[in-house]
């Protein structure tokens, strides 16, 4: 992917030091430009971003030796910081992770959300939308909570691979879900590479997937994670079904559509196996975390809810989602600037 731009001073400085070899790096914002910063806007999201894509598959003209420097971490660190704080302060409380649970299972009585919107009235171009904002996430499906996997123990280890080994394809590499998100975007008329859409994508997207990676890369967040793999899975199967109805009211190729089908099957059978093994097994071998599961279910619905507010308020005022329109092909994502 071609190197973004920047939103701010944090992300500036940051793209810029990432150019050069960690020797030659210039010191990176501090703590009074961070705490100066909104931790929900668009520069302190890019700069978590790339800050968390040097642990997945790298960034564009970076070196691998980024990826643990001291100089970077401790600006990542300060970035988490301030996001993690906001999310505590803004969360509202549940009732405790049995509620939060039982919650997951309820379809909103309203219709509200993307998938609903998508369903009865969306157009092709908010249907390409869509999938450009979730490609961030699911063209690495699965990796933010493999991390998990080596901090679990016992029952809630291995529902937890279970699930994981489904994501992965089951030993058939054609059967990755990424992959098969690939497959969707190509239906669309979309680029298949990895973040080819993260110039284009806001931070109230951004800050979906950085959340995984937040709560993935810290073994003390390993309850929050659990807890947003709860919600993920839980969410998924009702969601899957109405987007399998509007991609075929859309007349959108097979593979668009299979790419639901699979996962509103599939995801069916990880909610239980998630509800159960992974979160029934790892309050069962440290119920302390319980607080930290429902945690992360509620940070995780907050995320998502104020991306549906905004990806349907855009549609319904018939203006892009993104931070400028979406390419008609799969060429390069390069937006109009519109504001840092």
């Amino acid at each position: 992917m071609p190197e973004p731009p920047a939103r701010g001073e944090i992300s500036a400085a940051l793209l810029h030091t990432l150019s050069q070899a960690p020797a030659d790096g210039p010191p990176l914002p501090g703590r009074r430009t961070v705490e100066a910063a909104d931790p929900y806007g668009e520069d302190l999201q890019l700069a978590l971003y790339a800050c968390y894509e040097l642990h997945y598959r790298g960034w564009p003209g970076a070196s691998d030796a980024w990826e643990w420097n001291a100089e970077l971490l401790r600006l990542r660190a300060l970035l988490e910081e301030a996001f993690h704080g906001a999310l505590r302060s803004d969360v509202p409380a549940g009732g405790g992770w049995e509620a939060a649970l039982e919650s997951l299972v309820v379809e909103p009585a309203d219709g509200k959300g993307a998938s609903f919107f998508l369903r009865e009235r969306g157009t092709l171009g908010q249907m390409r939308e869509y999938a450009a904002h979730r490609s961030l996430y699911q063209l690495k499906e699965a990796d933010p909570h493999a991390w998990m996997i080596p901090r679990l123990t016992g029952r809630a280890k291995a529902a937890l691979v279970a699930v994981e080994y489904d994501e992965y394809g089951a030993g058939r590499a054609e059967r990755i879900h990424a992959g098969l998100f690939a497959a969707l975007m190509r239906d669309l008329g979309l680029a298949d590479a990895g973040n080819h859409y993260l110039p284009l994508v806001p931070a109230v997207t951004l800050a979906t997937v950085n959340v995984m990676s937040l709560f993935g890369l810290h073994r003390a967040h390993r309850g929050h994670l659990a807890g947003h793999f709860a919600l993920l899975e839980s969410a998924s199967p009702p969601a899957s079904r109405r987007l399998v109805q509007a991609l075929t009211r859309l007349d959108a190729g097979p593979a668009a559509v299979h790419f639901y089908r699979e996962h509103a099957e599939a995801d069916a059978v990880h909610e239980q196996l998630v509800r159960h093994g992974v979160i029934g097994g790892l309050l069962q071998d440290e119920p302390h975390l319980a607080d930290d599961v429902a945690f992360g279910i509620e940070a995780t619905r907050w995320l998502e809810d104020r991306l549906e507010d905004h990806l349907t308020t855009a549609w319904e005022a018939g203006v892009p989602s993104l931070r400028a329109a979406l390419p008609a092909g799969p060429g390069p994502a390069r937006p109009t600037p519109i504001g840092m």
